[in-house]
């Protein structure tokens, strides 16, 4: 289909406009004075604004491209996306704020430097570091593939793709390291509120468009296709994958380095927790979003592509008016998290390797010269990756998820279990990596999600081997080791008894 000029003029004026804006988010130069500054803010950021900078982060484009897509192709599986959302957040309401409160106490600003200071461990925040980095460049990739399938369908006739995608990806580049993190904070209210509006019009008009509401929808589906409606019993991807596949995601949402990111900037624990109990919100959204893929398959001609089941749907439906604020929108779910993508994995890289194992004597200065420069690497090497192997992108994001939960013991584990070990954590991270690989690589998963099974091997290694390194452990002490387990203890136990 051809594109539409008049959508094709909004989406490129809205995004010019917030990349704009991010730009003047960050002209005041104490943005970027400092490592901790222009990745985490200075830690000044009330719940509300956590909260949209949090939300920008992990609903992206590929969310509610993927969750159509996903839909449309799989029908009632794509609903795994809502229980491990609302898991993630339950689950995080009770660690987030503990790890929040070391990571302020010591001037932390990435899980890895957690690990490192926890365990007195380089290796380990290396190993962490690598997996970070490894796993989020995959996962950008998708955030260009969002805005790469939003500008191939409005601006089909018109423009050079490809040309557009990389000048929209370098100028995110240049905004992050101008801005760091205040200029995706600032957008992703931008971006977040256009969420909200123009998904919910979408759920709201699409199925009067086509089948004059809901309950005729609803009714359309139940009679002519209601395997769109059930979850496998059985195969590859059946009720024990969904089961699974819902588990591991929900643990390592805030393992990945833009989750962290986003928890950091927060100015109090309470803060945290309260982004953790008003985040499932979202899911509004996302229920509503799965029925597109629904419609999507009833309105598209047979054989149509997954991947434009949105847009497409919304190129059919609707006039340039309406499709460029759409397609904006869903090219700022693109653009916006890639920002916050980036600055996660220029932190982990170089804080945690160039300065951990090259340079551990570099000064403050240029180790934040440095981590801003790593913007134009990491999504230099997204954009690469992208061009040279874009069928791949779905499935190494979904080995991403899998890898980036082997990091769970390390981080959220060892902020309750006193006596783990660095040796133990080391060897069941390795252990849970190599599992997972050759379950993926042989496909013998069994119906089970990778992930489960090199989370599962995981955590076995670590309490097997950890009693045969307690020992040297007992007599080994630091001062993030003693906050968790005796300072921080103390001042709440003292607080629970006042109230």
């Amino acid at each position: 289909m051809h594109g539409n000029l008049t959508a094709l003029l909004i989406t490129v004026f809205v995004v010019l406009t917030v990349v704009l804006i991010g730009f003047l988010a960050g002209r005041n130069k104490s943005a970027r004075s400092s490592v901790e500054e222009w990745s985490v803010g200075g830690r000044r950021f009330g719940g509300l604004l956590v909260w949209f900078l949090v939300g920008a982060d992990l609903y992206t484009a590929y969310t509610f491209l993927g969750l159509t897509s996903t839909a449309y192709s799989g029908g009632s599986l794509a609903f795994f996306a809502i229980p491990y959302c609302i898991l993630a957040y339950f689950v995080s309401y009770f660690y987030l704020p503990k790890l929040w409160k070391v990571a302020n106490k010591y001037k932390l600003t990435t899980l890895a430097d957690y690990a490192r200071e926890r365990f007195d461990s380089k290796l380990l925040s290396s190993l962490i570091a690598v997996v970070g980095v490894l796993m989020l460049i995959p996962y950008i990739d998708l955030q260009l593939a969002g805005i790469q399938n939003t500008l191939q369908v409005a601006g089909a006739g018109f423009i050079n793709v490809k040309v557009v995608v990389i000048t929209s990806f370098l100028l995110v580049a240049l905004f992050t390291f101008f801005s760091g993190i205040k200029g995706p904070t600032y957008t992703a209210i931008i971006k977040d509120v256009l969420v909200w509006v123009i998904m919910l019009f979408l759920v709201i008009t699409l199925p009067i468009i086509h089948f004059g509401g809901w309950s005729p929808m609803i009714h359309t589906l139940a009679k002519e296709s209601p395997q769109l409606l059930t979850i496998p019993t059985a195969g590859p991807k059946g009720i024990p994958w969904f089961i699974t596949a819902s588990l591991v995601s929900a643990l390592a949402l805030f393992m990945w380095a833009h989750g962290a990111t986003g928890v950091f900037t927060a100015k109090s624990a309470d803060a945290v927790r309260k982004n953790a109990m008003f985040l499932p919100l979202y899911n509004v959204v996302l229920i509503l979003v799965i029925f597109l893929g629904f419609v999507a398959y009833h309105v598209l001609p047979k054989g149509s592509d997954p991947r434009f089941a949105l847009l497409n749907l919304i190129q059919v439906s609707y006039g340039g008016v309406a499709q460029g604020l759409a397609y904006s929108t869903i090219a700022l779910a693109s653009l916006i998290p890639c920002s916050i993508m980036a600055i996660g994995a220029s932190n982990l890289f170089a804080n945690n390797i160039y300065r951990d194992l090259i340079n551990p004597k570099v000064s403050g200065a240029k180790l934040t010269l440095v981590t801003r420069s790593m913007v134009f690497v990491v999504i230099g090497l997204a954009l690469l990756f992208g061009l040279l192997f874009p069928s791949a992108l779905v499935s190494l994001q979904l080995l991403g998820v899998s890898g980036m939960v082997q990091i769970f013991p390390a981080i959220v584990v060892s902020l309750f279990w006193k006596s783990q070990t660095k040796e133990a954590t080391i060897i069941g991270l390795l252990v849970g990596l190599v599992t997972t690989f050759t379950v993926y690589g042989t496909g013998n998963s069994f119906g089970i999600y990778e992930g489960f099974w090199g989370l599962a091997a995981n955590l076995l290694f670590s309490i097997i081997l950890n009693p045969f390194f307690t020992t040297k452990a007992k007599h080994q002490t630091n001062c993030v080791k003693e906050f968790l387990f005796h300072s921080l203890n103390s001042s709440e136990s003292k607080i629970n008894k006042g109230a």
